[in-house]
């Protein structure tokens, strides 16, 4: 038990797959201008990170390895990946038309969030257990969600700040980014 709570701090925090592993940048920077579209990639982020990262384990390890054709794992991942993401985009556009159009070509591009394949890639290699792989993913996505949230209430008020007209959008952005990385780098050292 122990184990899974360490686990799960080092998955939120020490390895956030945003500040330290600097995965998902694109959807990092590109949805977080408003609190409302953070919190509808973010839940969309972790429910295809809990899922694919499930479903391409059981995968990998009772057909892949069963075959001796580990080496289709790349691909059979992405394939999980953009199928997850097309039920997402279904459900959303249905549910919550104003959350998809405020999504706009986020949405799809989950399919090639480099923070969702390699989550489905770190559990292979680190050779985590089922148990491990739903708990490490669950707390990735959360740790994603938690940044995106943040990021976006920051950027929020930023919007509203005077800010030199040359670090105006994107290098405010960045820098904000930066220093929220250094901040979370520091939890490295508790683990």
């Amino acid at each position: 038990m122990e184990d899974l709570i360490a686990l799960a701090f080092t998955a939120f925090v020490v390895e956030n797959i945003i500040l330290t592993q600097f995965l998902g940048i694109c959807p990092f920077i590109g949805v977080s201008t408003k609190r409302s579209s953070a919190v509808g990639m973010g839940s969309a982020v972790i429910f295809v990170m809990l899922i694919s990262s499930t479903v391409t384990w059981v995968l990998y390890q009772h057909v892949l390895v069963t075959l001796n054709i580990e080496y289709m794992r790349t691909i059979m991942f992405i394939l999980v990946i953009a199928s997850l993401v097309q039920m997402v985009e279904i459900f959303l556009k249905k549910v919550s038309p104003p959350l998809y159009k405020a999504l706009g070509i986020y949405l799809p591009l989950i399919t090639t969030n480099c923070a969702i394949l390699g989550l489905a890639l770190i559990n292979i290699n680190e050779g985590h257990s089922f148990v491990e792989t739903v708990v490490y993913a669950s707390f990735i996505g959360l740790g994603f969600f938690f940044v995106m949230y943040i990021f976006s209430m920051m950027r929020e008020k930023i919007n509203r700040a005077p800010v030199p007209k040359a670090f105006q959008g994107a290098p405010i952005a960045l820098v904000v980014a930066a220093i929220l990385a250094m901040i979370f780098s520091r939890f490295g050292g508790i683990v």
